[in-house]
């Protein structure tokens, strides 16, 4: 089910931003064998990145087990993997190898700084891919460090995100090619793509170098969270006159600092005083007060509030999978909606059930198994 339901790829397992790029396509109908290490000994439970799909585990160090990848590779639409460049090469896996197994193949690469430059072969995380496309410089409040935004920025969004999207766009070129490409997903390249709003915004002057000093990073005071009575927070973005105005009367701001939403040097002022309103009633007085209306609100929520919170109930955003609440797959499709996800796996799980499903004989998968290529399940 779902709109890539056919679509068959291979997940050479890895941490992070790969499993999220996997879990996307398989979310959406994808069929994916993910490769994971024959050695690997943790649990999956609540790795929920690892859902909807089989694991076969074996060692990629084998003549045996490449050769078992190579076979997959001949079947497969796309292959993603997110080592260090040279990594898959050195294993007999890199592309050149791959697409002349099969010349329809989108072989999609992730790293953090891409496959060549002089930073290509070293480490690093989400937070030096944003710091060095400029994202992080411009999170956090003035006067105050950077902060970093969890790694949704990096690593997810500049990442597993365009992996997936990447992938995609070569599958449908390839059906009108018929030949495939290698799609190479570095994240400092998706975050500088994510960041181009801003650059447009610097180039015209309306964009200031300063954290916390333009309308959407904290420095205005109608874009902001404010702390409740009760120590809760709720969020505010009226940046439109007319929803401006409606704030304006819900909150009683009659001062004349009010009068000039978009004078940056009435934003100081206008702060403090908009802080104490919110601070004279709980969050949930504000919610009956403000949620629903053109104000552009909403209460700050933690991970245990987000499913009972009623808009995101009525849709249902998130669903249990083996007793574990966790997002819906996104977005969603009027024809070809997907089905609910199988829980992840633990390493091993399902692996000759897949292969099977792939079109290998039984005699060939039973072989792969009594030899050790394929290795049990480990529970």
């Amino acid at each position: 089910m779902g709109p890539l339901e056919g679509i068959k790829v291979i997940e050479v397992g890895g941490v992070g931003p790969g499993p999220f790029c996997a879990m996307l396509l398989s979310d959406l109908g994808a069929e994916i064998i993910r490769i994971d290490r024959a050695d690997a000994r943790t649990s999956n439970r609540f790795e929920l990145m690892k859902r909807g799909r089989s694991s076969l585990a074996i060692d990629l160090k084998t003549p045996a087990a490449v050769d078992l990848v190579l076979r997959l590779v001949e079947r497969a639409d796309a292959l993603q993997e997110g080592f260090r460049p040279g990594v898959m090469e050195r294993l007999g896996l890199g592309p050149d190898v791959c697409l002349a197994r099969n010349p329809r193949l989108v072989y999609g690469r992730m790293t953090g700084w891409g496959q060549e430059g002089p930073l290509a072969r070293v480490a690093g995380h989400d937070i030096n891919y944003i710091s060095l496309a400029g994202a992080l410089s411009a999170i956090g409040r003035t006067g105050e460090r950077p902060t970093p935004p969890l790694n949704l920025v990096g690593d997810f969004g500049g990442g597993g995100l365009y992996l997936a999207f990447g992938i995609v766009c070569a599958l449908l070129e390839t059906k009108r090619s018929g030949k495939g490409q290698v799609v190479d997903a570095a994240m400092v390249d998706g975050v500088l793509s994510l960041m181009t709003m801003f650059f447009g915004y610097s180039a015209s002057g309306m964009w200031s170098p300063k954290r916390g000093d333009n309308i959407i990073d904290s420095g205005s005071h109608f874009y902001d969270v404010y702390e409740c009575a009760d120590g809760e927070f709720v969020s505010i973005g009226p940046m439109e006159p007319q929803f401006y105005a409606l704030l304006r009367e819900k909150l009683g701001l009659a001062e004349p600092e009010f009068d000039r939403q978009m004078v940056r040097e009435s934003w100081p002022a206008a702060k403090p005083k908009i802080s104490a309103i919110f601070r004279s009633k709980t969050r949930a007085e504000w919610v009956s007060l403000l949620e629903g209306t053109d104000v552009c609100f909403a209460p700050v929520l933690n991970l245990t509030e987000v499913a009972s919170h009623p808009h995101n109930a009525a849709r249902e955003c998130i669903i249990d999978i083996a007793g574990i609440a966790q997002p819906a797959p996104a977005p969603r499709f009027s024809r070809t909606q997907p089905g609910t996800p199988t829980p992840p796996v633990e390493y091993g799980v399902g692996g000759g059930d897949a292969l099977r499903d792939w079109g290998f004989a039984e005699d060939e998968v039973a072989a792969w198994e009594r030899d050790g290529v394929i290795s049990e399940a480990v529970t």
